[in-house]
Formats: C-alpha cells, sequence, structure tokens
C-alpha cells in the first residue's frame, strides 16, 4: 500500500473531497498563521519567571502532541497550542497578581488538566457550557481577547502606567514602540487584504526592522540544538503538595474554568466553517475534546499552560482542509520548528505585541452577537468585558459576570430561565472572591 493508501485508510480524504495536497497546503497555511505562538508563548510565560529556551521547546511539543491527538483521534484539521487567553492568566493573574510561584502555578494547571480529562469524559463539561447562556459565553471571549490586546498595548510601549490617570499614552521617541506600530500596520493590512499568514509575515517583517535598524541585536546563530526542557519539566509534578490551601484550589478551579470554555466555542466555530455540524451537533466532538484535554496534561508536564484548539486553523479549513492530515502536517511543522529557537532572542516583546493587539481585536468579534437591548443580560456581559483589563484579572471579569447574571434574572422576574448551574455557579464565585481576596 503506497502512501496515498495509507492516507486515504486513515483519514478518508476522497469520502471528505479532499486530497493530499490540499491537506498539505491546509496544514501549512494553519502553521504559518499560529506559529507566532512559538515566540509569543516564551514571552508571556518568561514574565513569570520561566525560562524562556524551555518554554519555547514546550510549547512545539503540546502542540505536536495536540496536533497529533486530533489528527488521529478526531480526524479533523483542527490544530491544537498552548492558548493566548491562559498563559495570560497564568502570568498576569495567578503568577504576578496573586504572587503565586510559577512551579506552584504550574502543579495548578497539572490538577486542573487531571481534572479537565475527568469531566470531559463524564461529559459534564457539555452540561455547564450548555448551561451558560450564550451571551456571557460570547462576553468571556470578547473579554480575554480585549484583555490580550491591552496587554500588548503595554508591552508594545504605546500604553504606560500614569500616577493620576492609572494609564495614558506612551512615547513616539521610542524606536522599539515605531517597531511595534510598525509591526501592527503590516498585519492589519494584510489581514485586510486576506493574505494567509498574515499575523506571522507582520511578525517576520517587525523583526527584520528592528534587526535592520539595530533595535534588535542581531543573533549569533539561527539554527541550533532544541533547547532543554529541564528548567521547566516536572516542575508542576514535583510542586502538587503546594496545592494544600484553599486559595491555590480556587486557582485551580479558575484554571479549570478557563480551559473549560476556550475550546469548545472554537470548535463548534470552526465545525461550523467545515460544514462537519449535522442536527446542531459535532460528530466526535468527545474525542476532540479528549485531544485538547490530553494535550493540556502533557503540557503541564512539560511545563507549558492548558493548550486550546486555535481558531486559525480557519485559515487552512478556507483552502480546503477537511481532515486530520491537515492537523498532522501542523505537527510536522512544529517539529521542524523546534530546531530554531535562536530566533526568540530576536522576537522581542516589542515584535510579539503587535500579535496580541491584532489577535485581541479579533477576539472581540463576539461582542456583536450579545443582546445589549435586554439589560439582564448587557449588565453583566459589560462587566465581564471591561471587568478582565480593567481589574488586569480574568478571573475577576469572569466572576463579576456570574455574580450579577442570576440578580438580575431574579430581579426582572425571570428566576425560571436561570439554569441551575448558573445558581451553582453564583454560590462558587461569591467563595472564589472571598478566597482569592481574604486567605493566604
Amino acid at each position: 500500500m503506497g502512501k496515498t493508501g495509507v492516507f486515504e485508510k486513515i483519514f478518508h480524504l476522497k469520502e471528505s473531497g479532499t486530497t493530499i495536497r490540499t491537506e498539505f497546503l491546509a496544514g501549512l497555511t494553519t502553521f504559518i498563521s499560529m506559529s507566532y505562538i512559538l515566540f509569543v508563548n516564551p514571552d508571556i510565560l518568561g514574565a513569570a519567571g520561566m525560562d524562556k529556551g524551555a518554554v519555547f521547546t514546550a510549547t512545539a511539543l503540546s502542540a505536536i502532541i495536540g496536533c497529533l491527538l486530533m489528527a488521529f483521534l478526531a480526524n479533523y484539521p483542527i490544530a491544537i497550542a498552548p492558548g493566548l487567553g491562559d498563559n495570560a492568566f497564568f502570568t498576569y493573574s495567578v503568577v504576578i497578581a496573586m504572587g503565586v510561584p510559577w512551579e506552584t502555578a504550574m502543579a495548578g494547571v497539572m490538577v486542573a488538566s487531571i481534572l479537565f480529562i475527568i469531566i470531559s469524559f463524564m461529559k459534564i463539561r457539555e452540561i455547564v457550557i450548555d448551561a451558560i447562556p450564550h451571551d456571557l459565553k460570547l462576553a468571556m471571549s470578547a473579554g480575554i481577547g480585549i484583555f490580550i490586546a491591552f496587554v500588548g498595548l503595554q508591552g508594545g510601549g504605546l500604553i504606560v502606567k500614569d500616577d493620576s490617570t492609572l494609564v495614558t499614552i506612551g512615547s513616539f521617541a521610542s524606536g522599539e514602540t515605531w517597531l511595534t506600530i510598525f509591526g501592527f500596520f503590516v498585519i492589519i493590512l494584510l489581514i485586510a487584504k486576506k493574505v494567509p499568514g498574515a499575523i506571522f509575515i507582520g511578525l517576520v517583517a517587525s523583526t527584520i526592522l528592528g534587526l535592520v535598524t539595530q533595535i534588535i541585536p542581531l543573533p549569533t546563530q539561527i539554527v541550533s540544538s532544541v533547547p532543554s526542557l529541564k528548567p521547566t519539566f516536572g516542575m508542576g509534578l514535583k510542586h502538587l503538595g503546594e496545592i494544600n490551601n484553599f486559595q491555590m484550589w480556587a486557582v485551580v478551579l479558575l484554571f479549570l474554568l478557563v480551559a473549560f470554555f476556550n475550546t469548545a466555542g472554537t470548535l463548534i466555530g470552526l465545525a461550523e466553517q467545515a460544514g462537519f455540524m449535522k442536527d446542531n451537533k459535532m460528530p466526535r466532538v468527545g474525542r476532540a475534546l479528549a485531544a485538547d484535554s490530553g494535550s493540556m496534561l502533557a503540557g503541564s508536564v512539560m511545563g507549558t499552560t492548558p493548550t486550546a484548539a486555535y481558531v486559525e486553523s480557519s485559515a487552512g479549513i478556507a483552502l480546503g482542509g477537511r481532515t486530520g492530515l491537515t492537523a498532522l502536517v501542523v505537527a510536522g511543522f512544529f517539529f521542524l520548528s523546534m530546531f530554531f529557537s535562536p530566533l526568540l532572542a530576536v522576537v522581542t516583546s516589542h515584535v510579539t505585541a503587535p500579535v496580541l493587539i491584532v489577535v485581541g481585536i479579533l477576539m472581540a468579534e463576539p461582542l456583536k452577537g450579545i443582546n445589549w437591548q435586554k439589560f439582564e443580560i448587557a449588565v453583566p456581559a459589560f462587566l465581564i468585558v471591561v471587568g478582565m483589563p480593567l481589574t488586569y484579572n480574568i478571573s475577576y471579569g469572569i466572576a463579576f459576570g456570574f455574580l450579577t447574571y442570576p440578580l438580575l434574572m431574579v430581579a426582572s422576574g425571570k428566576a425560571k430561565k436561570v439554569h441551575p448551574v448558573m445558581y451553582a455557579l453564583f454560590f462558587v464565585f461569591v467563595l472564589l472572591l472571598y478566597i482569592l481576596n481574604t486567605v493566604n
């Protein structure tokens, strides 16, 4: 049996109306569109004190595992890698804001991963997701996007702290700031022209400009051996004993909730785009969720934050990717990328900042779907969206929305329309806020 026969047997290409060539091009396009995470993830987790080289390797390996699981378990053209919202929550909400050592926080990710696998198999995940009002799901996605954009604006020097107004515009006398502005405009103009891999091209263009203008020092090499995982590998496992108080269990629950909602919406949206949905349900969704939760656990062992299905997979789907062969190709390119770690030195925070801003803009799209005419919906949705960036904490934004929604529904005479799970989550978040702010 030739290569074509093997791929046909595994991925059912003819049945899906695709070919090896189409799947390869779709995988390449998806990889180029999402490869920025190889540099953005080490940058964000590096701010938490983690070794950037080890995080680079962990990012690539967790993406490889996730894509392989998606390819062979679920046979979907959907790529998986560490999620931007999850790493931002890890660094800025848990490590920096709460003062939790990154090793302990990684132990929290590992526990959340194990719980994630359990609830996925027990189908509790679907029950809770179905219980949360659609408008609040949209608000959570948009809020995380605005938070990520805010982080990018800060990292690029466009927004800085101010004693009288908290924040203000940055200095345009800085070459690094102009590097961010250049990268931002390259990306948005390419996206407007519908150029595949616009984010990756913008990242490369701003890096080259930084090197040419000497804002960024030239690297000593481009290709090297794969960075060691030793600084991060198994740290979560070693520090599991530190998940021993109410505050850390609250952190575990928050990791679980953030990861909980991150992939489901993306999976459904991509399935709609590819035409996989049947009777408003996604076939093999259990296997897709298993791929997500399995890679999340593997990533926590190696030293990276929760993985998620990537919306950039839509680029490959648009080119005709319809099977797991697309995800397999993405995994192959992530493997090759592991030998280019020296580029971490030239992809600085001012180069990755435009990526965060643009991804944040794209994630804000769900705002249009929120029913702003209904006050009992508009208030919790608004508090979720503004709460995340203004408190610099994703969990507080979610809490504000989940606390006000049932109260307003009861006050407006719609108590029976609130799912019992939402009432339960109300008390969960009351307890979480108390623990996070009073218990050490």
